[in-house]
């Protein structure tokens, strides 16, 4: 039997993030260039690849793209496959939340998030897996939330796109995982990041938070670390069509 710690060794591995240019998507990157994957970090804004790139090194290539723009879904997978190949992985953690509550939602800002949430994984997918089913493995990984089962306030379309994570991921898994290729999600519970800005800004907003949960605690950057491991290497071969919440024990309590 060989060493069970190699089993999270992405070396020969290559992943592609989406949302790579700040918060869970960027500490996706770091976290899997550390294991030993070779990086393509997608977002919309140049600057902010750059420096990913400038801290991981030359092990990460950087494309900017709109991953929601769906008639750019071919020149953007030539993209992502033109420095290290076809990716193996790829993390769909680009995300928008326009907290409009239901009365204000307008269509501009339903579509936005339909467009970038939730069919952007699966188009972006659907283009990768010929290469990953010819090379019979693959993992897809993509983000789920607390509002996959809890209706937040302002959070109608995003709570819908992501509910609808759930069931995307159920049916990648039962379409794709006979060809070797795992689709699974993460549900982040509360983490720092632009999108969450608000709830962090607020003291007293952010300790409610932490109260719900079973740790006591909101998330930190690294706690992501472990779980995506997981979910993106040898150890998760057999696990695909979940939705793993990393999230404190939030929706446990």
């Amino acid at each position: 039997m060989g060493d069970p710690r190699t089993l999270f060794d992405l070396t020969g591995r290559v992943a592609c993030v989406t949302g790579a240019s700040s918060g869970l998507g960027r500490r996706a990157a770091v976290a899997l260039a550390a294991a030993g994957a070779q990086v393509v970090g997608v977002a919309r804004r140049l600057e902010a690849l750059e420096d990913l790139s400038a801290e991981i090194g030359d092990n990460c290539a950087a494309v900017a793209a709109d991953v929601a723009n769906r008639d750019g879904i071919a020149a953007l997978q030539a993209a992502v496959s033109a420095r290290f190949g076809a990716p193996d992985i790829i993390v769909h953690a680009a995300g928008v939340n326009t907290r409009q509550a239901a009365d204000d939602v307008t269509a501009e800002g339903w579509d936005q998030t339909i467009a970038l949430n939730l069919t952007a994984p699966f188009f972006l997918s659907q283009a990768f897996v010929p290469a990953m089913r010819e090379k019979g493995w693959g993992r897809i990984v993509n983000f789920a939330s607390l509002q996959t089962t809890r209706a937040f306030p302002g959070g109608i379309a995003y709570g819908a796109t992501k509910a609808g994570i759930a069931q995307l991921t159920r049916a990648m898994a039962e379409a794709w995982s006979p060809d070797g290729i795992t689709a699974n999600a993460i549900g982040p519970g509360l983490f720092p990041t632009e999108l969450t800005q608000a709830v962090f800004s607020d003291p007293d907003r952010a300790a409610r938070n932490a109260a719900q949960t079973c740790a006591g605690r909101n998330g930190a950057l690294q706690d992501l670390d472990g779980p995506l491991l997981f979910l993106c290497s040898e150890a998760s071969s057999y696990v695909t069509g979940q939705v793993l919440m990393v999230d404190g024990g939030f929706t446990a309590k």
